[in-house]
């Protein structure tokens, strides 16, 4: 498949709508590539403080609106931070910009989340280590999927629903 022949603008809609797409536009690949580096900054920040790790955490998911102003103490920061998520690196996130994290979520280390459409984590949920939640599958068909060249992927919306708890849990547009 030709992936200069095909519209970037369907083909993303095709994606969200969990209808088959080309996964190897040039697009969505840059948009992998930004999520890629985003994850990556996250996961080797280090020791920084509460709002870096926020900052980070926007980054990785795409969000471009205001943050509240810094608190003039790191407690009083903390307070105006306390709707953002706890999230434990490493993470691998496919785009970033298609999951939706709730209020007073906690994310424990490896979390994996192909994103291919809508992912939403509930308000207040937990989640242990090595949770993985996968949007994203493929054509039975092998004509379909032909590797890299096919209309390669479908995706299915996933969601944990409000104050969830979970571990070590696979979530899948397959299961």
């Amino acid at each position: 498949m030709d992936p200069t022949n095909i519209n970037p603008d369907e083909n993303r809609k095709r994606m969200l709508q969990g209808e088959l797409y080309f996964a190897f536009h040039p697009d969505l690949v840059a948009d992998r590539h930004r999520s890629e580096v985003a994850c990556h900054n996250y996961n080797n920040a280090g020791d920084v403080t509460r709002r870096r790790r926020v900052e980070l955490w926007r980054d990785v998911i795409g969000d471009s609106s205001p943050m509240p102003p810094q608190g003039t103490t790191s407690e009083e920061d903390e307070q105006l931070l306390a709707s953002y998520p706890w999230v434990h690196a490493p993470l691998h996130i496919d785009y970033g910009t298609n999951l939706r994290v709730g209020e007073g979520v906690f994310i424990n280390f490896n979390l994996t989340v192909l994103d291919t459409c809508l992912v939403t984590i509930g308000a207040r949920t937990l989640l242990g280590p090595n949770v993985s939640i996968y949007s994203g599958t493929h054509p039975e068909d092998p004509f379909l999927r032909n590797g890299t060249n096919g209309v390669s992927q479908l995706a299915k919306v996933q969601s944990l629903e409000l104050q969830a708890w979970s571990r070590k849990m696979c979530l899948s547009s397959g299961s």
